[in-house]
């Protein structure tokens, strides 16, 4: 962050949290619009701030919330008549603060989330030296039979910006098994222990279907193993015990927590993810609102068929969705172009799966009644979403159907109209191309930047936006996002102006596809995303006011707690705030 905000006090919030925090939860229930009469105040609870942003058009901004015992807003308005209304009602006064509905990430990985915070941290290291050392520290601690994993590399930071290959590895880790996925989570490099432990053959000139062995002039697999082939490699690593998992879970949780996020759309739950976050949600323990969209092949999947929408009785877990794949990423060069990589040519990235085979994924999701949402990253791969949602759907596209496409990040130019015309929704993520700015343009060529990462545009052309992290692939921080969507720039401010300054959103817009947007894109708009009567209280309590801020402050807006349905999940300790 580039700037540190100045300190200051919400007096009696530290003993309101307290207050709350020893009082029960009641979180799922329905709950009424106040009638205006206040005649029913049994449980209520009141909070005044300088000013709330409800990001409800009925009434954009007030000083007063008022919300139920079950964690229901009942009353948006001025402080002091809220007051009036409902005189027996603890008042928790947040002083000087702003208030804004809960933070949503619409495409993030939560269960991922926990296990990159439980492996070795890679993000940002500049060498392969680096990548090293920081695995030899982390190694230290241990046992000396465990597999050491790791992600966040990123050979686009290093000076030959070459794939690396098992060789280092092996020097520094001879004979214990060494497994690093990608930043981006579609490239995994192994050692030689690691490879030795899969059940496969990799010698001569064999690919797997929707994935790519690296291999050098004799055929050798380097170690660097993209999109499907990686699941050589994890079919070999040993599972984690439920500790491992539980523990991975509640560190994820509680960062989310500490960045003002209420909310995540989890993109390619798998069964073993959902039936922990399920464990989770049955103890009370979910302390964050998932949208579980179900990764091809889950068993989750086929039970939605037969069950209908899950939906946990907190409101805090639920699958109406599945998230489906059509090409890589940009940054491992496995994203599906029209055309060659300007940096790779004969390379145009790589279909995960077959254009019939995704198909028939979609027809059966349609006849599921399950909400469609497909990863695609490359020019190509965009298109043949578009080309096969508009098949599927026919005449129905004019409906409410809400299919996604998450990522939309190279999109021709031409395009972007379907979108609206199909009425689908672009997840995208605006740390995304702060990433990848460096090295976007030596990938694509600057013809067809003119459609990538270009938010501005699809605003332009009247489609929605809901925008997320992608996290572990980016940073869970939300500021960060907010940060790129209105500045085009890093936290260093990098590139003066922006990059490509033209596709930036304001930051009204940035602010509602991190909340109200996502909470639609969820077919949620009747929960949260906003701060209105009969809504989940989930809100943030921000030191300064995100509308008033320069732009380049954004990331460092001060959280100074977060509360779901009308209960804090995380209070920032006065140092932080």
């Amino acid at each position: 962050m580039r700037r540190t905000p100045s300190k200051s006090t919400t007096p009696l919030l530290a003993c309101a949290l307290s207050m709350l925090l020893a009082a029960p939860l009641h979180a799922g229930a329905p709950g009424a619009a106040d009638d205006g009469k206040g005649s029913n105040d049994a449980g209520v609870r009141l909070l005044a701030a300088a000013r709330i942003h409800t990001l409800d058009p009925a009434r954009p901004v007030a000083t007063g919330l008022a919300w139920n015992a079950e964690g229901r807003i009942v009353a948006v308005g001025d402080a002091d008549e809220l007051a009036t209304r409902y005189p027996d009602a603890p008042r928790i006064d947040a002083g000087d603060a702003t208030v804004i509905p809960g933070l949503i990430d619409a495409h993030a990985h939560l269960v991922g989330l926990g296990h990159a915070l439980m492996q070795a941290d890679l993000v940002g290291a500049r060498s392969v030296d680096e990548v090293v050392q920081r695995l030899r520290a982390f190694a230290a601690g241990l046992p000396a039979e465990a597999w050491i994993l790791g992600r966040g590399w990123d050979q686009n930071l290093w000076p030959d910006a070459a794939f690396p290959t098992a060789a280092a590895l092996d020097a520094a880790f001879p004979d214990r098994p060494v497994v690093l996925e990608r930043v981006d989570g579609h490239a995994t490099w192994a050692n030689s222990a690691a490879m030795r432990a899969i059940d496969r053959d990799l010698s001569g000139d064999w690919q797997p279907e929707g994935g790519r062995v690296l291999r050098d002039a004799e055929g050798r697999a380097t170690g660097v193993f993209v999109d499907n082939a990686a699941r050589l490699v994890y079919e070999a690593v040993p599972e984690p015990d439920q500790r491992w998992q539980d523990e991975a879970l509640e560190r994820a949780l509680r960062h989310a927590a500490s960045l003002g996020l209420t909310g995540v759309h989890d993109m390619g739950t798998d069964d073993a993810g959902f039936a922990l976050m399920q464990r989770f949600a049955d103890r009370g323990a979910l302390g964050l609102r998932v949208r579980a969209y179900a990764s091809l092949g889950a068993q989750s999947i086929e039970a939605r068929c037969r069950d209908g929408a899950y939906r946990h009785p907190s409101g805090r877990l639920d699958m109406r969705g599945v998230k489906l794949m059509i090409d890589g990423a940009l940054g491992s060069r496995g994203a599906a172009l029209l055309e060659d990589y300007s940096d790779d040519p004969g390379n145009r990235g790589l279909l995960v799966q077959d254009e019939a085979g995704f198909e028939a994924s979609v027809r059966r999701a349609r006849e599921c009644g399950l909400q469609v949402a497909t990863h695609a990253i490359g020019d190509r791969g965009n298109r043949i979403v578009l080309d096969t949602y508009a098949r599927v759907l026919g005449d129905a596209a004019a409906g409410d159907h809400r299919w996604r496409v998450e990522h939309a990040q190279v999109v021709a130019p031409g395009d972007i109209e379907r979108f609206a015309g199909l009425h689908l929704v672009a997840s995208m993520q605006p740390t995304h191309a702060t990433s990848d700015m460096g090295w976007a343009g030596e990938r694509l060529g600057d013809a067809r930047l003119a459609g990538a990462y270009a938010w501005r545009s699809f605003v332009e052309a009247g489609v929605p936006l809901a925008l997320g992290s992608d996290f572990p692939v980016e940073r869970a921080d939300p500021r960060l996002g907010l940060l790129a969507a209105v500045t085009r720039q890093d936290v260093h401010g990098r590139p003066p102006g922006g990059w490509r300054p033209g596709e930036a959103l304001r930051v009204d817009e940035a602010l509602h596809g991190f909340t109200a947007g996502a909470a639609w894109a969820a077919f949620d708009e009747d929960e949260v995303g906003r701060l209105a009567p009969g809504l989940r209280a989930d809100f943030v309590i921000l030191g300064q006011d995100p509308l008033a801020v320069p732009a380049d402050a954004l990331d460092a807006l001060q959280v100074r707690s977060t509360w779901l349905d009308g209960q804090p999940v995380y209070e920032a300790t006065p140092d932080a705030r």
